[in-house]
């Protein structure tokens, strides 16, 4: 019986904290627009560092200082996604016209 209850209970637990992780995204809004994500990163970026002081000071370690990054990773992310659609809505009309090119040159060759 046991052994049967464990694989369920299991994907219970899996299945709620996927679940929990979800409603809390989504009720936070960062499933939302560009504005809500922004509004909830600057909540992030003002909440997390006394919470991790605070756990610093309870566990009494030292952590190392946070890097500096030169460059933006939203940024980076953002034209990543523009190149990749833009490159799927171009590709139908760059395959018609490969498909030419190939077929013109079968006929030249058939010449």
């Amino acid at each position: 019986m046991a052994a049967k209850l464990l694989p369920v209970l299991k994907l219970a637990t899996k299945v709620t904290i996927a679940g929990g992780a979800l409603y809390v995204t989504y009720d936070s809004g960062l499933l939302g627009g560009s504005e809500q994500g922004s509004e909830v990163l600057g909540k992030a970026k003002a909440a997390i560092p006394p919470a991790v002081d605070e756990w610093v000071k309870y566990f009494g370690f030292e952590l190392p200082a946070v890097p500096k990054m030169g460059f933006s990773p939203v940024e980076a992310w953002n034209s990543g996604v523009q190149s990749s659609i833009s490159a799927l809505s171009s590709g139908p009309t760059a395959l018609g016209g490969y498909t030419n090119q190939g077929l013109q040159y079968l006929k030249d060759l058939t010449k």
